[in-house]
């Protein structure tokens, strides 16, 4: 079978083509034939040698998050059988609850294959169920993007109607929340350098935006659409000089959901206990999260925003693309079946 290998690392080109036998089952998975897999900032963060977290060698296959169909189940497999559209799950051991403490151990392309393959064996623990409305494309893009976004807006304390989401940039995990926020009855502010941007979040539900070339203090903006009151939950992707100012353009008890980092951010404590805000650190979210945003997503109709997609033998050009952050919503690579 075709698939990718990250190889060795040392920059965005690493990627390779390889030939791989297809994965032999045990017992309790199910072997899924990938039609699409959708590229997150973690790719190519893992391509270069900059993610912070455990990481196999060379060999492992990249893609977190893949979506198709199911062709082969193991001997003890109960939730799943020969034909069902799934998605990968991004923790496989991450059920429901809180975050276990084996989960940077099994993370889809960490210290686990990812998806970036014409097969994969994956537990069945660590699948759900596409929603019915949904293609394969669009399945592929919810597992990180989505339920981080679901997870920063209902996880720690449900988003209520009426309160205010601050959304940082219009890339997948930005371009959900404004989805799901407007959904929940809650205004959403979105900010980008883009003015053409900005008009696309506005038509996926954004009551108001900031283009933070214009407004570089885009804090201050934020308090200032919100009556001096400040927002309830901010989405910080965790850019250069992000969290800081996240932190200044939330209310008292406010949530700074912080899902990046940039390498030399400095935060003053002071911010935090000025506003009482809570600062919050997330690793995607469970199965449970996931499977309550999918239903969610088929009673409201929602529809994940896509970019481009890319043919298989391109996805080195997707990851490229995704590097010069000109897209609204997902990049995704389209996987072709198997031959015979």
């Amino acid at each position: 079978m075709l698939a990718y290998e990250i190889g060795e690392r040392e920059d965005i080109d690493t990627w390779r083509a390889v030939e791989r036998p297809v994965p032999v089952l045990r017992d309790r998975q199910v072997l899924v034939a990938v039609r699409a897999v959708s590229l997150n900032f973690r790719d190519v963060l893992l391509a270069t040698k900059n993610y912070g977290f455990p990481v196999a060698g060379p060999h492992i296959i990249p893609g977190s998050d893949g979506a198709g169909v199911v062709i082969e189940t193991g001997p003890a497999v109960t939730r799943w059988k020969v034909g069902d559209r799934v998605v990968g799950t991004f923790v496989e051991s991450w059920i429901g609850g809180r975050q276990p403490l084996d989960s940077f151990q099994t993370q889809r392309c960490g210290l686990l294959d990812g998806m970036l393959a014409q097969m994969v064996a994956m537990d069945q623990d660590g699948l759900v169920a596409i929603p019915e409305h949904l293609d394969f494309v669009e399945g592929s893009t919810l597992p990180v993007a989505g339920v981080t976004s679901w997870n920063a807006l209902f996880g720690l304390r449900p988003l209520m109607p009426g309160e205010t989401v601050l959304t940082l940039g219009t890339g997948g995990v930005s371009t959900f929340a404004i989805q799901f926020a407007r959904a929940a009855g809650a205004q959403v502010i979105s900010t980008s350098s883009s003015d053409e941007k900005l008009g696309k979040a506005r038509a996926l539900g954004a009551h108001d935006t900031i283009n933070y070339r214009t407004h570089p203090e885009w804090q201050l903006e934020a308090r200032r659409l919100t009556g001096g009151r400040g927002v309830d939950h901010v989405i910080d992707i965790g850019g250069k000089g992000t969290t800081s100012r996240a932190i200044a353009s939330v209310r008292p008890g406010g949530i700074v959901s912080l899902l990046g980092a940039s390498p030399g951010e400095l935060l003053d404590p002071v911010s935090l206990l000025g506003t009482s805000a809570i600062l919050r650190g997330m690793n995607v979210g469970s199965r449970e999260m996931f499977e309550a945003m999918n239903a969610a997503i088929t009673l409201h109709g929602i529809r994940p925003v896509i970019a481009r997609t890319y043919a298989f033998e391109y996805a080195k050009e997707a990851l490229l693309a995704l590097t010069r952050g000109e897209h609204v919503g997902k990049i995704v690579v389209e996987v072709p079946p198997l031959a015979g």
